[in-house]
């Protein structure tokens, strides 16, 4: 087991350095987002799971009834209702009688959600104002009533957009790149490969994050078939060399170029020596056997190679990168989830 975390891990060090990726995936264009919608609603249809009254649930039913022409005049109980709070996304250029997907979540002391139906509930944006309706019969994804998380719930194509968020993107003269990961070296790279490829001097990075573009003449008034040009454009994007370690599960994962500088390790019975030499791996210690070298110049995927030999558990890489890093041999970011 030990050794397949280890091939894993080097083959993610060495293939990150290797690829190219498409524009599309590295950048984000400004005012192309989803947005997110949020309303108050009532399930009805529940087998006795809904809520144990309560003023909110009552009060809504309540409000239900007079909008429908009946006046009660006593409170309202039913264990056959809930109320929830219905979230969702709309897609960036949503439009009219466009459906999307919303999430049902009880706020009230239901105990499942099972079978139940969602009343037309309005759904409003950070503005306040009603951007689509909801309702239809909710999926909890084939849990069983009364297992965990049966107080969540789907409606697939749950909502119809009612308004249209105002873009006018094809309108734009210029348009902005944020990188998804800021580094300096990448947003370099996009600028270059942008101007090259559009003939002139279109693009230019503003700062490791940002990358504003000026809309060519020829592509004014069809900005998305610019945009569905440059979005494939191939970059060969840069890494901060940096090790994530998750020490609750043993799980190790690193990325960009990491720097070892000569240095002698000793964790219980192993002890590993990177050498400032042309030396090659000659060997190695484990209870009383001679020292392992590594020449100054192995990478990380080396070290990881060594120790693996040696049977080191995912727990003892963990605590030798942090004494590396610590130590300073060890040139790299970690990070520890």
């Amino acid at each position: 087991m030990i050794r397949i975390l280890c091939a894993l891990f080097l083959v993610l060090t060495m293939n990150v350095q290797a690829t190219e990726s498409r524009l599309k995936d590295l950048v984000t264009v400004k005012g192309v987002r989803p947005n997110p919608v949020l309303g108050y609603g009532l399930v009805i249809g529940l087998n006795g799971t809904g809520d144990a009254g309560g003023e909110i649930t009552n009060n809504s039913l309540k409000l239900l009834f007079q909008k429908l022409g009946l006046d009660p005049k006593r409170e309202i109980v039913s264990k056959n209702v809930a109320a929830v709070v219905v979230t969702g996304d709309l897609p960036p250029f949503a439009r009219l009688g466009q459906k999307v997907d919303i999430k049902v979540s009880s706020i009230g002391d239901a105990s499942s959600l099972a079978g139940g139906t969602l009343l037309i509930t309005p759904l409003k944006g950070g503005d306040g104002q009603i951007y689509a309706l909801a309702s239809g019969s909710i999926s909890i994804g084939g849990l069983k009533q009364g297992e965990k998380f049966a107080t969540i719930g789907t409606i697939p194509n749950g909502a119809i957009i009612e308004k249209e968020l105002a873009t006018d993107f094809e309108k734009k003269k210029s348009v902005r790149l944020g990188l998804n990961n800021s580094d300096f070296t990448t947003a370099a790279r996009i600028e270059k490969i942008l101007n090259t490829e559009l003939g002139g001097k279109y693009a230019m990075a503003r700062d490791a994050s940002t990358i504003d573009l000026i809309i060519p003449f020829e592509y004014q008034r069809n900005v998305v078939q610019l945009m569905a040009l440059i979005e494939n454009f191939k970059i060969h994007s840069d890494q901060k060399a940096k090790i994530v370690m998750n020490e609750r599960t043993g799980t190790i994962v690193a990325g960009g170029d990491v720097v070892l500088k000569p240095v002698a390790i000793a964790h219980g019975s192993l002890t590993i020596e990177i050498k400032d030499s042309d030396a090659n791996v000659s060997g190695g210690k484990k209870k009383g056997d001679s020292l392992y070298y590594i020449d100054k110049k192995a990478t990380l995927s080396d070290l990881v190679k060594a120790l693996n030999a040696f049977g080191a558990s995912p727990e003892d890489l963990i605590s030798i990168f942090q004494a590396l890093k610590h130590n300073g041999s060890l040139v790299a970011d970690i990070e520890l989830l």
